[in-house]
């Protein structure tokens, strides 16, 4: 009986202990600054790293990505969605925000990027060229016309001077990356910067038909913390954020 009773006694203050511990880990985290970012889908993996950096330099802030279609994101702001930055990949949806007077101060183009084709890794349909997505033998995929990319890729196809079917209009880039990963469609025009790992090959586009996206970021009118935020975006505009978006294959304007 003893033994119980100091088993449930030491049971009790370990309890304790670990309910206060996590009592100062959620004080601690209320004590930082919530950053909330809108960012598109193809900013994932440099804002991931841009994000860890930004708080390590800046530990009274805890940043909440939110990535999506560029169009999504300007809906959501247009709909009054609580956001402090908004990242754009391309200048259509941005001015959305700009012209109907959601953006506090100017936004700023950061990056830019190029398009590709994705395809699975070995090249198993022989795709070597833009040309080739005419083929009535491949399952061809975009993003939406609505969606940056999507719009993009309809501008490099027009250049091109061929028609190309959509099987499927995705509403982000990471979407239409995963049908050709899981060889759900045989290619698709991504951002160059989505072209990643072990499973996916690319395809360059050649510079006469390629068409550059620019990226633009801007502090939002209703930004619950724009000291923060202001601060986000001079940390991507600065070194540290170009070295990382360098990294990810990002260019600079």
């Amino acid at each position: 009986m003893q033994t119980e009773s100091r088993r449930s006694f030491l049971y009790s203050r370990c309890a304790a202990a670990l309910l206060l511990a996590l009592g100062s880990c959620d004080r601690a985290s209320d004590s930082k600054t919530p950053l909330t970012v809108f960012a598109a889908a193809s900013l994932a993996a440099p804002f991931a790293a841009i994000e860890r950096e930004f708080e390590a330099a800046q530990p009274g802030y805890d940043v909440r990505l939110q990535l999506d279609g560029s169009q999504n994101l300007a809906f959501q702001i247009e709909q009054g969605a609580k956001a402090d930055v908004f990242a754009s990949a391309d200048e259509a949806n941005m001015q959305r925000v700009v012209g109907k007077g959601l953006a506090h101060g100017d936004a700023v183009t950061f990056a830019e990027n190029g398009l590709a084709i994705a395809v699975q890794k070995g090249n198993g349909k022989n795709v070597r060229s833009i040309h080739d997505l005419a083929r009535n033998d491949l399952r061809v995929a975009l993003c939406g016309p609505t969606v940056p990319v999507g719009g993009y890729a309809r501008a490099a196809i027009a250049k091109a001077g061929i028609e190309v079917k959509s099987v499927s209009d995705e509403t982000n880039v990471k979407a239409l990356v995963s049908k050709v990963r899981l060889g759900e469609v045989d290619a698709a025009i991504v951002y160059a910067t989505d072209v990643t790992g072990d499973t996916l090959e690319l395809v360059a586009i050649a510079s006469e038909h390629d068409v550059r996206a620019s990226y633009p970021i801007a502090v939002l009118r209703d930004a619950p913390h724009k000291d923060a935020a202001a601060a986000f975006v001079a940390f991507v505009r600065g070194d540290a954020g170009k070295k990382m978006l360098k990294a990810h294959g990002f260019a600079l304007p």
